[in-house]
């Protein structure tokens, strides 16, 4: 299994917008071969020390797939690159850390 931790910085007040597309293209997301979970997250509040501040114009999007080859065809697939384009104005910044449980 390998797991995506991809962190989404936006331009200030794009978040709901940005939101909004996500909630389109997961069902579709979710229905490609080797797709595991997809699904967006947004900070919130715990109290615990330890949390960075948290961060008005960031999406978090935690995936998890059964393959690498799973998750290179999801890169390429044509909904992703529509989806690319229909946010291009939204980002300002994306950062992936992809990962494997141990």
């Amino acid at each position: 299994m390998i797991v995506v931790v991809a962190t989404v910085e936006l331009r200030p007040g794009a978040r709901e917008r940005f939101l909004a597309e996500l909630a389109a293209l997961a069902p579709v997301v979710l229905r490609e071969t080797g797709c595991i979970e997809y699904w967006p997250t947004v900070d919130v509040a715990s109290g615990l020390g330890a949390q960075v501040p948290l961060r008005s114009d960031v999406v978090t999007i935690v995936e998890k797939w059964e393959s690498l080859p799973a998750l290179a065809a999801h890169a390429v697939a044509p909904h992703m690159q529509a989806y690319r384009l229909r946010v291009v104005d939204l980002v300002a910044k994306t950062a992936l850390q992809v990962l494997a449980p141990q």
